[in-house]
């Protein structure tokens, strides 16, 4: 059983950036792969970033980053130069595979942390 809490999200201008972290409960996080889904209002939930057990595979669109510490149980999303469009609620997942854009492949989800850009 693993429980994930977001934290990070909130207000910013655009073109400003945003440093969202999702924490993870449990000894065996390091097994899992980890993404970062966002969903809009009235929108399918959609795949941001992703990132493998070890760190060493990472998968990100354009002005985002994911990164892992495994020793602090918590994964990062970095997000920069940030447009309204990139409103939404962000969501991370823990999955037993290689990081995959389908929210199937992800077994535990957190609760989300909204993200809301002006412009």
């Amino acid at each position: 059983q693993v429980q994930l809490v977001e934290s990070g999200g909130g207000l910013v201008q655009a073109g400003g950036s945003l440093r969202l972290s999702c924490a993870a409960s449990g000894r065996t996080f390091s097994k899992y792969a980890m993404g970062w889904f966002r969903q809009a209002p009235g929108k399918e939930r959609e795949f941001v970033a992703g990132i493998s057990w070890s760190g060493a595979n990472t998968y990100y669109a354009d002005r985002f980053t994911i990164s892992r510490d495994n020793a602090k149980n918590t994964v990062y999303l970095q997000m920069n130069s940030l447009k309204p469009e990139d409103t939404a609620v962000y969501y991370c997942a823990a999955g037993l595979y290689n990081p995959s854009e389908y929210p199937s492949d992800y077994k535990y989800w957190g609760q989300g942390t909204q993200v809301t850009v002006s412009s």
